[in-house]
C-alpha cells in the first residue's frame, strides 16, 4: 500500500497572532510560512510523488503552491475531510482567552469527549480525515501501484489525529504528538499495519532550545506557531 507524505501548512498569521483561525477564511501564510512553502520542494526533490491532496483552506493551498509550481505535472485534489476541525464558535477567538474555558481541560485531556460549541466533535474530526486517506490510499495504490507515495497538506490536529489512527492510540492520547508548521510526518502503510517512518520533521531544531517565555504544559489546539 502507498506511503503517506502528511505536511502541515507553513506557519500562519493566525499562528503568530495567536489566534484559533479554524476555518475562518483569508487566513494567509505569514513570510515565515511562506518561506518554509518554499523549501518544501527541494525538501521532498528524492522523492517520486504520484499525487497531492490539500485541505480546501488558503494555508494550506498556499504552503502546496510551490511544490506544484515545480512539478507542473503532479495532480493536485482538494478534499474536505482533511480540513481543519471545526471549532464553531471557538473559531477566530485568541488562544490565550480559551485557556480560560471549561471545555479546553477537556480538549486537553478528554479529546474523544470534546464536541465544540456550535462545530464538530473531535471524534468526528478523526473519523473524517481516517477514512480520507483510506479511501485515497485504495485510489493511489490502483492508479499507481503498491509502492506509490503521496502527499497530503493539512493541519496539526488533522495531522495529529492520523498519527495516532496509524499507531493504534485511543484519541485521548493525540494531545502527545507535536507537528509544528510546514513539518512532515510519513505513515507507510501495508496489509497489516502502518508504520510511523517521520514525525513533525521539519530539519530545525531551533523549537528544541529554550524558550524566554515557557509554555503553560498544554497541548496548542490547532497545532500552535512552532519555533520562535
Amino acid at each position: 500500500m502507498p506511503t503517506l507524505i502528511l505536511v502541515r501548512h507553513g506557519r500562519s498569521t493566525a499562528n503568530t497572532s495567536g489566534v484559533l483561525a479554524g476555518r475562518t477564511p483569508g487566513v494567509a501564510l505569514d513570510e515565515r510560512g511562506a518561506r518554509q512553502a518554499a523549501a518544501l520542494p527541494a525538501r521532498l526533490a528524492a522523492l517520486p510523488l504520484s499525487e497531492v491532496v490539500t485541505s480546501p483552506l488558503q494555508r494550506c493551498q498556499e504552503t502546496v503552491q510551490p511544490l506544484l509550481q515545480a512539478r507542473p505535472g503532479l495532480r493536485s485534489h482538494t478534499d474536505e475531510r482533511i480540513g481543519e476541525c471545526d471549532y464553531g464558535d471557538w473559531s477566530g477567538r485568541k488562544l490565550a482567552e480559551l485557556k480560560d474555558e471549561p471545555l479546553m481541560e477537556v480538549v486537553q485531556a478528554h479529546p474523544s469527549a470534546a464536541a465544540f460549541p456550535g462545530g464538530e466533535s473531535m471524534r468526528a474530526m478523526q473519523t473524517r480525515a481516517a477514512e480520507a486517506v483510506r479511501e485515497w490510499n485504495a485510489r493511489v495504490e490502483q492508479e499507481h501501484g503498491a509502492d506509490a507515495v503521496y502527499l497530503m497538506c493539512s493541519h496539526g490536529d488533522i495531522i495529529k489525529a492520523l498519527v495516532a489512527d496509524a499507531l493504534g492510540l485511543h484519541l485521548d492520547l493525540f494531545q502527545r504528538i507535536s507537528v509544528e508548521p510546514c513539518s512532515v510526518t510519513v505513515i507507510r502503510y501495508t496489509r497489516l499495519r502502518p508504520f510511523l517512518v517521520r514525525l513533525g520533521d521539519t530539519g530545525d531544531f531551533a523549537s528544541l532550545a529554550p524558550r524566554e517565555e515557557p509554555g503553560d504544559g498544554d497541548a496548542p489546539v490547532g497545532g500552535g506557531a512552532g519555533a520562535p
